[in-house]
């Protein structure tokens, strides 16, 4: 359905690298997040997992990506020419009834469908809605959703909670909220930049997410464990050599 293969991803402008040797497949009751700080790569990756086209124009990449079937995107923003067409004319030519029950399902209404009211005037959560009612009305075969929690209130969050967690086709999903994540998420895809953003490290793991955080916290410890007793060891040669040199020069002396 959708397999990366040994994907490695660099800035054009200075060359960084963001992603490198990536290789995943996506199966069919997954609900991935990817997770990472800003600037990692995250939506990048996202784009380039669904259409290289979306990002060719500020990196470079090698690899293979294999997709078959249709994919459903969902952007962190919505283009400006969509935001200022009315609900109506968003969906001009979309089937909406002959899957009426996603209306239900998104508790949206036939009156918000047809309404002139301009999107860019709908809440957060309206905003996603209408979304994701388009492209699931064009069937398809997964989701990538890039970060549809962000300007949520708590209720429109709690809907996205439960359309991810019951959603019959796999979704691959950003987000920052930890909440979202624990309850939906069962695969993880971490991507992190190491050595002021000079190494990238890609995690991916079938842990629960809080379960994912214990685990990262307790090889933390552990490495830092053994990095303090590295340094004390070091400490303890270098006094050694000290006291050595000292005895040599007092008895050449």
């Amino acid at each position: 359905m959708l397999q990366a293969k040994n994907i490695c991803i660099t800035l054009i402008k200075d060359q960084r690298v963001l992603i490198d040797h990536f290789s995943w497949s996506l199966q069919p009751d997954d609900k991935v997040v990817i997770i990472g700080e800003e600037g990692n790569g995250k939506s990048t990756l996202l784009k380039l997992l669904y259409d290289e086209s979306l990002v060719s124009d500020y990196i470079s990449y090698t690899g293979e990506i294999i997709r078959k079937g249709k994919f459903g995107y969902l952007p962190q923003f919505m283009r400006e020419e969509d935001l200022d067409k009315s609900v109506a004319d968003y969906f001009t030519g979309v089937d909406i009834y002959s899957s009426y029950t996603l209306m239900e399902r998104l508790n949206l209404d036939d009156e918000l469908i047809h309404s002139d009211r301009i999107i860019r005037t709908l809440s957060g959560g309206e905003k996603v809605k209408v979304q994701l009612l388009k492209l699931l009305c064009e069937t398809p075969d997964a989701l990538l959703l890039d970060e549809p929690s962000n300007d949520l209130d708590i209720e429109a969050l709690a809907y996205l909670e439960d359309f991810i967690k019951h959603c019959r086709i796999p979704v691959v999903y950003i987000s920052h909220d930890e909440t979202l994540i624990e309850n939906t998420a069962n695969r993880i895809i971490h991507i992190e930049q190491l050595k002021g953003k000079s190494k990238c490290k890609i995690t991916i793991s079938g842990l629960s997410y809080m379960d994912y955080l214990e685990y990262r916290n307790l090889r933390f410890d552990r490495q830092t464990q053994v990095a303090l007793k590295e340094r004390s060891e070091h400490k303890k040669k270098q006094e050694r050599w000290r006291q050595l040199y000292e005895k040599a020069r007092h008895n050449s002396s």
